[in-house]
């Protein structure tokens, strides 16, 4: 990049600075009131008509300063040479939320909470995706001698219950026997290779236990095969309405943004492009590919256990927004989820 081309990306990292800042178009004596440029008045001018010819920046209203476009927004975040460290005080205060947290559903709950807290922007997080989740162990309680519990529990920190009514009572011989069957089917396998390894006890069960082996097999499948419905949680919805003035009725509006978080498929689709824990994600406007979403920017990264994706987590707002510190604390984040879950 020549002398030139860098100093121009000073003039339009203030622009981006002040403008998250002020919500206001920003002209050039603002600029140089605000920031030591180094340069004229004249040069200053010269390199927002460059920007702006460009594609950097607009115009909104004649005779008005400039705002960032989506480019501009965009250049601005590849050019973040590193992702801003959190302060001592924000570490510590991450930790002790996720650490006192009592269940994988708290764990998540309390995460879009604190990142919509430090953003100030819509927070997101998805479940651990169960396709990529091990079972980590499987308890087998008799409640009665013909109606049990089982508990899954999966190294994502997921954990399932469920009841399962018997056609006869088993005894306690008959329990050890049921225990060690799907123990050493499930212990340490994926998900989706422990549905098979389910089935093919239930195929090679002895006669006389057929009848219960099924039926224990039948609701462990269901349990292990992924759910939809309860794939996100989210929090800081409120925080659109501090934005509202930033989604315009050509992007669609406030309601258009509503309607995307709505429909958590839009959302879903976002995160998948999110493969990595060690990267985050920024989508700006149009590159979301959405048209609910022209107006707003997601921020994501993968968090995980051991090596291992569970799944997404990031911020949704307006293209506006603060991407160092948002990107920061997603990082953050993401990075406390997988250790607190990897612990579990």
């Amino acid at each position: 990049m020549t002398a030139t081309d860098e100093r121009r990306f000073e003039v339009l990292r203030a622009i981006v600075t002040d403008y998250v800042a002020t919500q206001e178009p920003i002209g050039s004596k603002a600029l140089l009131d605000r920031h030591k440029l180094g340069v004229s008045s004249a040069t200053v001018r010269n390199d927002m008509a460059v920007l702006e010819a460009e594609g950097y920046i607009a115009q909104p209203h004649t005779s008005s300063g400039r705002v960032p476009t989506d480019k501009g927004y965009r250049l601005f975040v590849d050019r973040i040479a590193e992702v801003k460290p959190l302060s001592r005080a924000e570490r510590r205060a991450i930790l002790s939320v996720l650490d006192s947290s009592v269940d994988l559903d708290d764990v998540l709950r309390r995460s879009v909470k604190l990142l919509a807290e430090l953003t100030r922007q819509v927070a997101v997080i998805q479940y651990p995706v169960l396709s990529r989740a091990t079972v980590r162990h499987l308890e087998v309680v008799a409640l009665t001698p013909s109606r049990l519990l089982l508990v899954v529990i999966t190294d994502s920190g997921r954990v399932e219950q469920r009841m399962v009514a018997l056609g006869r009572d088993v005894s306690d011989d008959e329990m050890i026997l049921l225990r060690d069957l799907f123990a050493a089917a499930l212990d340490g396998k994926r998900l989706a290779e422990a549905s098979a390894a389910v089935a093919e006890v239930a195929n090679s069960a002895p006669p006389e236990m057929s009848e219960v082996v099924i039926a224990i097999a039948a609701v462990l499948i269901e349990t292990l095969v992924e759910r939809e419905a309860d794939r996100l949680v989210l929090g800081g919805t409120s925080n659109l309405a501090r934005a509202s003035a930033d989604f315009s009725a050509d992007l669609g509006g406030m309601d258009a943004v509503l309607d995307a978080l709505e429909e958590q498929v839009v959302v879903l689709k976002l995160l998948a492009r999110t493969q990595s824990t060690d990267r985050v994600t920024v989508q700006i406007g149009r590159e979301t590919r959405s048209d609910n979403l022209r107006g707003a920017s997601v921020v994501s990264t993968a968090y995980g256990a051991s090596g291992t994706v569970l799944g997404s987590v990031g911020v949704l707002g307006p293209t506006r927004m603060d991407y160092p510190n948002t990107i920061a604390s997603v990082a953050a984040v993401a990075k406390y989820v997988g250790e607190v879950l990897g612990e579990r």
